[in-house]
């Protein structure tokens, strides 16, 4: 059946949330984790590799600073377009579409230690999320995107939503409901929850069509 505001399947049975992040590139609500430390390891050595050649400032050294660039920048496009097809996959097995973050702002919102606000900066995140949503809209199902705001706070379960259920970057643990979980795979199951949400409410309201579908 043909979904009035332009992709397959109308009735959809759920949806897989994808939390960006640091330690994983991206984590889903069925719990996968597409990247880890070997990604990151590989990525602080280049970067600081490209920093020791530009510190140099010599045209040979400037050369095959751009030089890695290109390669790093060709790695991750690379990887973004393995992970954004397994991303789909996962969905399409399940009959399901596809809930992210917006995207906007995703580097100015994070708290994070310098190290990993490094990390993040350095990772094409505008260009993984273009990636699964072609892709998803090419198999049928377009992305439906929510408000980033607290994902990271907020309880999958319950849904409270305070500072304190985060006490570090990978823990998860919700101080009324005592529910602990890997803090990127509790967001993926809040990211889920709020594009159903917003599916739900689109299909039932005359809501503008670009603040749900893109």
């Amino acid at each position: 059946m043909r979904d009035p505001r332009g992709g397959l399947n109308a009735h959809p049975v759920g949806f897989l949330g994808v939390d960006l992040g640091v330690v994983n590139v991206a984590v889903t609500s069925d719990g996968a984790r597409h990247c880890g430390r070997r990604v990151n390891r590989k990525r602080e050595q280049d970067r600081k590799l490209r920093s020791k050649l530009q510190k140099k400032n010599t045209k040979p050294a400037g050369r095959r600073a751009k030089k890695y660039a290109g390669k790093e920048a060709r790695r991750a496009k690379d990887i973004n377009h393995k992970i954004s097809k397994r991303i789909v996959a996962e969905a399409e097995r399940a009959g399901r579409r596809i809930a992210l973050e917006e995207l906007t702002g995703i580097r100015e919102r994070a708290r994070l230690r310098k190290p990993q606000r490094t990390t993040l900066h350095s990772w094409p995140f505008a260009q993984l999320g273009s990636f699964i949503a072609y892709k998803a809209k090419r198999a049928g199902g377009p992305v439906v995107y929510v408000d980033p705001a607290y994902t990271s706070q907020e309880c999958s379960k319950c849904h409270h939503t305070a500072r304190g259920n985060r006490p570090s970057q990978a823990v998860f643990s919700c101080r009324v409901r005592g529910f602990a979980e890997h803090a990127d795979h509790n967001a993926s199951h809040t990211i889920a929850h709020r594009g159903w949400y917003m599916w739900v409410r689109g299909a039932r309201s005359t809501a503008p069509e670009r603040t749900l579908i893109a």
